[in-house]
C-alpha cells in the first residue's frame, strides 16, 4: 500500500478518531467508498466506539410498493432484482439507500423496525415465507422460524423490545419472544384490528363495531404480560372523551412519545352519515392521565392536495407523521420535534422513489451501528 493514500496507513484507532466526528448519515456512506473503509468503519472495536458517540439516526423508511414491477415507466423505479431500503432522513432533507443484496432471499418486503433492526417478509430458496430481522448497516441478518405465505398477505408486524415480534390477523395473533417457535392465540377482537400499536408492554388497535352501512371505531388494548389461551382485549374508553371517535373518518393509531398513542384521521365536518372532511387531525391521547388533546390539523393549503383522494396512508412514530395519497406525488410531513412550534411544522417531502401512484407506506427506523439481530 505504498502507493495509497495517507489515510490507509494512518492506525486504525485514529482513523476510527478522525470519523467519529462525522455525523452518521456521512458515515453510512463513507463505508462504500472502498474496501478498505468498509472493513474499517464496520469493524466491532468501531460499531462500539461510534455508538457511544452518535444517537441513532432516525428516518422514516418506505415499504415496497404493491404491483411495483408494474411501473416500469417511473423513471425513479428501481428494479426489484437489487432489493433496497429507501429512507428519508428529515434533519438533512436527503433520501438514503441501504442496499438489501445482502440476504439470501427473494421477494422482499421491509414492513417494520425496532431499536435499529429492520423486519422483513422474504421467500427463502426452498420458497418459503419467513420473516427475517436484519441491520442494514452492518449488513448482519437472522432468520425467525417459518410461516406461511397468509401471515405475509394479511398479518400486521410489529416488533418490541426483549426481540418481541407479532404477527396480527383477524382471528389470531402469532407472538414471537426468542424461543425457537411461534405461539399462536386468539385474538378474540370484534372485528379486523386496524393500525394495531405497540406501546411499552401494552397493545393498542382499533375495531369497527358499527354496522356494514356506518362504521362505530373504538379503541382496544391488551397487556403482553400473563397472557394464556387468548391476549384478554378490552375495551379502552372514557365517558368524558365523548364523540372523539365520530369526528374522525377512517382513524388510524400510530405510536407517540413515551406513553402516549396517536390517532390520525379526517376531520369531519358534521356527524352524517356521509359527511365530507375540513383536514386531517392529529389527536394525542396519554396512557397515563387517559386524556385526549389534540397534537397537530395540516395546514388548508396542504389538505387541498388530500381532499379528492378517496383514500391516504398515513406512518411514523414518535414525533413525527408522514402522509401519502393517490396522484400527490409527494409526502406530507407533521414535525413536532421543533422545541417552541406548537402543533408542530408541516412541510413536503419531494422525490420519493419508486412510486408509481403515490400511496406510500412506511415506518420509523432509527439507524444504529451496534443494533444485533
Amino acid at each position: 500500500m505504498t502507493d495509497a493514500p495517507a489515510i490507509y496507513r494512518l492506525p486504525q484507532d485514529t482513523l476510527h478518531m478522525i470519523f467519529s466526528n462525522l455525523p452518521l448519515r456521512q458515515i453510512i456512506i463513507c463505508r462504500s467508498v472502498s474496501k478498505f473503509f468498509y472493513q474499517s468503519l464496520t469493524s466491532t472495536s468501531f460499531t462500539h466506539f461510534i455508538s457511544t458517540q452518535h444517537p441513532p439516526l432516525s428516518l422514516l423508511a418506505l415499504r415496497p410498493p404493491h404491483h411495483h414491477h408494474h411501473h416500469h415507466h417511473d423513471r425513479r423505479h428501481v428494479s426489484s432484482s437489487y432489493p433496497s431500503l429507501y429512507a428519508f432522513d428529515p434533519t438533512s432533507y436527503l433520501w438514503i439507500r441501504f442496499n438489501l443484496t445482502f440476504l439470501p432471499f427473494r421477494s422482499l418486503s421491509p414492513v417494520t423496525s425496532w431499536l435499529g433492526l429492520v423486519y422483513l417478509w422474504g421467500d427463502s430458496p426452498e420458497s418459503n415465507k419467513s420473516l427475517v430481522v436484519c441491520n442494514p448497516l452492518t449488513r448482519s441478518f437472522r432468520v425467525l422460524p417459518a410461516l406461511g405465505s397468509a401471515w405475509s398477505k394479511h398479518g400486521s408486524v410489529l416488533a418490541g423490545s426483549g426481540n418481541r415480534v407479532l404477527v396480527l390477523s383477524e382471528l389470531a395473533t402469532l407472538y414471537f419472544a426468542g424461543s425457537n417457535v411461534w405461539l399462536k392465540f386468539s385474538s378474540n377482537l370484534p372485528s379486523k384490528p386496524r393500525s394495531p400499536i405497540l406501546v411499552c408492554d401494552s397493545l393498542f388497535a382499533l375495531c369497527d363495531v358499527g354496522t356494514p352501512w356506518r362504521s362505530q371505531w373504538k379503541l382496544y388494548t391488551c397487556a403482553l404480560p400473563g397472557f394464556q389461551s387468548s391476549f384478554g382485549w378490552s375495551r379502552l374508553e372514557k365517558l368524558e372523551w365523548g364523540d372523539v371517535f365520530d369526528i374522525m373518518k377512517r382513524p388510524r393509531l400510530v405510536r407517540g412519545v413515551g406513553n402516549r398513542l396517536l390517532m390520525v384521521g379526517g376531520l369531519k365536518s358534521s356527524f352524517s352519515l356521509n359527511a365530507t372532511c375540513t383536514t386531517i387531525v392529529i389527536l394525542r391521547l396519554d396512557l397515563d392521565t387517559l386524556e385526549w388533546d389534540e397534537a397537530g390539523r395540516m395546514p388548508p393549503e396542504m389538505y387541498r392536495f388530500f381532499q379528492e383522494s378517496s383514500k391516504f396512508k398515513v406512518f411514523g412514530a414518535g414525533e413525527r407523521v408522514c402522509f401519502a395519497a393517490k396522484r400527490v406525488g409527494k409526502l406530507a410531513l407533521w414535525d413536532c420535534s421543533l422545541d417552541g412550534e406548537a402543533g408542530g411544522v408541516w412541510q413536503w417531502i419531494d422525490g420519493v422513489p419508486g412510486y408509481g401512484d403515490g400511496l406510500c407506506r412506511g415506518f420509523v427506523f432509527d439507524a444504529r451501528l451496534d443494533a444485533v439481530p
